[in-house]
């Protein structure tokens, strides 16, 4: 790529984007920390005083709170980095048209999406590192190293559907496709990706296709780490799972991004 390195061009993005998470932190620490907190107390604690703990049947887990907090990490990265993805990239481009006057500089379409995918990390490392601090407490976690990398599996989860968003966010014309990919994608992979229960409850046909979601990978990840009830070549497949969805959304983010203010 010509022009100014990749990482030069993210960097001197720093400034923009500190500026934009101080003045708006705020707005999101009901959505990204309190509310989270409160629903896995009322499933965990709550609904899940009513819920045998069985080993075998929670994935291993030996209560409901234990089965039901890693699942809801991963679950709530995949939020978080949606809404980092929808809205606010459509203001970038659309509303605000932020990057029309970044495009003026010598910065290019990779430094933008570089940048902005780099705030979106940051939001899922902040969001799920003070989600795994306060639940730790809990018992939920079966080893020492086991929140370390169930973290690493939620914040990979998270930019897995980061990169993929954004690639479909700089294609929309109109943000009432948002509505669609919410209540038809974001919802049901929510509900029906492991993170309230095992997936083999949903019958043969049923757990086959959750296992092909992005999330499923996310949570059966973050799951097996915080367990410490690891098959190591299941993590194996699922973080090479994460991880090309990584690349891929990479490249659907630029390519939708140059032809939408470039070519």
């Amino acid at each position: 790529m010509a022009g100014l390195p990749l990482g030069t061009g993210i960097g001197r993005q720093a400034d923009y984007w500190w500026t934009v998470y101080r003045r708006t932190w705020r707005g999101s620490l009901v959505s990204s920390f309190l509310a989270p907190i409160f629903y896995v107390v009322a499933m965990g604690v709550i609904l899940g005083g009513f819920i045998e703990g069985d080993p075998d049947e929670l994935e291993g887990a030996t209560s409901y709170l234990a089965f039901v907090v890693p699942g809801l990490i991963a679950a709530h990265a995949m939020q978080t980095a949606v809404g980092e993805t929808t809205y606010p990239v459509m203001g970038l481009i659309k509303w605000q048209k932020v990057y029309d006057s970044m495009l003026a500089t010598p910065l290019q379409v990779p430094h933008l999406v570089g940048a902005t995918l780099a705030f979106v990390g940051f939001r899922l490392v902040t969001t799920c590192a003070v989600f795994t601090a306060v639940l730790a407490p809990f018992g939920v976690y079966e080893s020492w190293w086991g929140p370390f990398l169930a973290f690493l599996a939620q914040v990979l989860t998270g930019m897995a559907f980061a990169g993929l968003v954004y690639g479909f966010t700089a294609r929309l014309r109109s943000e009432s496709a948002f509505g669609v990919l919410f209540r038809l994608v974001v919802f049901p992979l929510f509900l029906f990706s492991g993170a309230f229960f095992p997936v083999d409850n949903l019958g043969a046909l049923g757990s086959w296709i959750a296992r092909l979601t992005p999330l499923w990978h996310g949570v059966n990840l973050s799951r097996m780490f915080a367990l410490d009830n690891v098959t190591w070549w299941l993590a194996a497949v699922n973080t090479s799972v994460l991880l090309a969805l990584c690349v891929v959304g990479w490249f659907w983010s630029v390519s939708g991004l140059q032809r939408r203010l470039v070519a």
